[in-house]
């Protein structure tokens, strides 16, 4: 390729971060080969329960990402493939909650 016929490649979205269409990160969508999946946790109360059930969730083999959240019992777990409901609901145990399940 010769200078003038090289064009740069785009790094981003379509519109710049000023533009018309979409500013947010959030909005963006990549594609990976994760598995995103979410569970309901009984008895959570507080960020220290949070935190609690996220560092034993974080420890099972192939997880990336752990997020729980108190005030609706939800955690979220990215890994790398599906979890055995077994092995994070030994995890919750361990952090002194209940798993109910996945959310629906």
């Amino acid at each position: 390729m010769t200078a003038e016929t090289e064009t740069p490649q785009s790094t981003g979205s379509c519109c710049s971060p000023t533009g018309s269409c979409h500013d947010g990160a959030a909005d963006v969508q990549i594609a990976s080969d994760s598995v995103t999946t979410v569970y309901q946790v009984k008895g959570m109360t507080c960020g220290h329960c949070e935190g609690a059930v996220s560092e034993e969730i974080s420890e099972i083999a192939g997880v990336t990402s752990v997020k729980a959240v108190a005030s609706t019992g939800r955690v979220t777990v990215e890994s790398k493939a599906p979890l055995a409901e077994e092995a994070v609901r030994a995890a919750v145990d361990e952090a002194g909650y209940e798993l109910v399940g996945q959310a629906v």
